[in-house]
C-alpha cells in the first residue's frame, strides 16, 4: 500500500516486504563496504608481513603505534588497546610474542606500578624502519 504526501514528495512504502535487495542490499550500506575494504587491505599487508618478517598483522600494528614518532616513548597495553583498536587479550598476545621475539621491551611504569611501558627495543625499529616503506608503498 503506497500513499502520496505531494506531488514533489516521494512515495512512502508502508509495506517493508515489498522493499526490493537493491534498497535494502549490503553493497549500498557504507559501512559494509568499507569493512569489506579494510579486511581486503589488512590481509594483504598480513601476508606480505608474515612472510616477510614472521609478523601477524595484531603485532605490526602494536609495532606501528610504538614506532610512531609523533607519540611518546613507552605505551602501556590499555594505550595500546585504545590507539589499535584491538581486544585486550589481541594486544597483551602481540605484546608477548614481540617480546619473545626482542622486538618490544618492558618497563616499570613509574607513574602506575600496576602496569608497565613497552616501547620497541633496538632490533624492533630497525625492523620498524623496514616495514614501514611497504605500509606506505601498499598505501599508495
Amino acid at each position: 500500500m503506497t500513499e502520496t504526501l505531494s506531488a514533489d514528495a516521494p512515495a512512502v512504502t508502508s509495506d517493508p516486504a515489498a522493499e526490493t535487495d537493491e534498497q535494502w542490499g549490503l553493497g549500498g550500506f557504507l559501512p559494509y563496504r568499507l569493512s569489506i575494504a579494510s579486511n581486503a587491505v589488512s590481509g594483504l599487508i598480513a601476508e606480505r608481513y608474515r612472510n616477510r618478517f614472521g609478523l601477524k598483522i595484531a603485532e605490526w600494528r602494536v609495532m606501528a603505534v610504538l614506532g610512531d614518532a609523533q607519540a611518546p616513548a613507552g605505551r602501556t597495553q590499555r594505550e595500546l588497546t585504545r590507539a589499535t583498536l584491538m581486544d585486550k587479550v589481541a594486544v597483551n598476545r602481540a605484546c608477548k610474542m614481540l617480546e619473545q621475539r626482542g622486538l618490544v621491551a618492558r618497563a616499570a611504569n613509574e607513574a602506575d606500578g600496576r602496569s608497565h611501558l613497552l616501547d620497541l627495543t633496538d632490533e624492533g625499529r630497525m625492523v620498524h624502519a623496514e616495514i614501514m616503506p611497504l605500509a606506505l608503498a601498499t598505501e599508495a
